[in-house]
């Protein structure tokens, strides 16, 4: 048979369809190796990190396909472990695919030092807002002597006490001490001894 014959006849179409049958299975069976074979596709459940040190929680997302990415570390907070994680993105039950990057934020470890501003004889509203601002408590109030209510004559912590430039813990608390109000200004012996100087001198006492 020719060429030319063969090239035309039933056989060969046959042939033919039966090669490109071949090829398209031989295909469909290498992309579906390679897609199991690199987990394409696969979504993965991003796992709960909170409160795991970095360490702990970079092996763990390893041994999953993730990548741990650390962000920053935020201000303390006393309910989570020291340097663990606090926050992460994506949240912790979100599907991700395989090679995702973990993004994660530590706690630190200890609160930081907060510096005193001046207190001394200013109004206890004032002073009050301005320490809840920077982060610290208000303990308990001591009364004492003064002319001026609510003036804030000291600050204590621990029953020691504080100076203007001290520097306190973030979230200790700080007790104050104001004045009470009810010390009168009484003017009655300037007001005498200037009397005693327009007298006399034969009439000033002792003389």
């Amino acid at each position: 048979m020719s060429i030319k014959k063969f090239l035309t006849s039933k056989t060969f179409f046959i042939q033919l369809a039966i090669a490109f049958g071949i090829i398209i299975v031989l295909g469909f069976a290498l992309l579906t190796f390679l897609d199991f074979k690199t987990n394409h596709g696969e979504e993965i459940p991003v796992p709960d990190l909170s409160k795991m040190q970095v360490t702990i929680a970079d092996e763990k997302l390893k041994e999953m396909g993730l990548e741990l990415l650390l962000l920053d570390t935020v201000d303390f907070r006393k309910d989570m472990p020291p340097f663990s994680i606090v926050e992460q993105s994506p949240k912790a039950g979100t599907t991700v695919k395989d090679g995702r990057k973990i993004y994660v934020k530590l706690n630190s470890g200890g609160f930081t030092d907060i510096k005193l501003p001046d207190f001394y004889e200013k109004t206890y509203r004032q002073i009050s807002a301005n320490l809840k601002s920077l982060g610290l408590k208000e303990g308990k109030n001591t009364y004492k002597k003064n002319m001026a209510k609510d003036v804030v004559l000291g600050l204590t912590q621990n029953g020691k006490t504080l100076k203007v430039g001290d520097k306190v813990k973030k979230n200790s608390v700080v007790d104050f001490i104001l004045g009470d109000g009810k010390e009168v200004f009484d003017a009655s012996d300037i007001i005498l001894e200037s009397e005693e100087n327009q007298l006399p001198e034969e009439f000033k006492e002792g003389e």
